[in-house]
């Protein structure tokens, strides 16, 4: 059987899905799940990608990302599983599968699939029964204390060509935007 080829475009936004080897729950143990978020992060500090929402499960991840126009989809997604799979092993002291092979993605139509998309992250936790509010896991952007970037401005724009209404932000105590 062939590789599975995936449609992607630059600049556009993605969630993506992708599982553990044999779905097993690697990400259960704290210390690994801190070394895929660290990695996430310094990959999107570093240019490779804007990260908006992620959810780390104990055999599974998902992500809205967006990658740069110098870093495919497929290479962003190398580099945060390799390199996660890099420093586990280097922590750890072995070499066990921590990936199965690729992943899932699907484009991020507009604001209100960004909306959906983003919910569905924050609350898998919660319907896994492994948190009783989004903001309880904290191995999620829901948790709070990561620096996200925005959701970009080409979802934020109906087909209209107006603006999409401003959603709540989700800073604990920021100031609600003014109508």
């Amino acid at each position: 059987m062939g590789r599975l080829t995936h449609r992607t475009a630059p600049g556009h936004t993605y969630f993506v899905t992708t599982k553990t080897w044999d779905n097993r729950a690697i990400f259960q143990v704290a210390e690994n799940a801190q070394v895929l978020i660290q990695c996430m992060i310094r990959y999107r500090d570093k240019g490779s990608c804007l990260l908006h929402e992620f959810v780390v499960m104990p055999d599974h991840l998902h992500l809205l990302l967006t990658p740069t126009d110098e870093t495919s989809l497929e290479k962003a997604m190398q580099l945060i599983k390799g390199g996660s799979s890099h420093e586990i092993h280097q922590q750890r002291g072995n070499k066990i599968e921590i990936w199965n092979p690729g992943f899932h993605e699907e484009s991020v139509r507009d604001h209100q699939d960004y909306r959906r998309k983003a919910e569905y992250i924050r609350m898998n936790p919660v319907r896994a029964h492994l948190a009783e509010t989004p903001e309880d896991w904290p191995y999620s952007s829901a948790a709070g204390g990561f620096r996200l970037d925005d959701e970009p401005e080409r979802l934020k724009i109906s087909t209209s060509g107006a603006k999409a209404p401003v959603s709540e932000g989700r800073n604990v105590g920021a100031k609600a935007p003014t109508p």
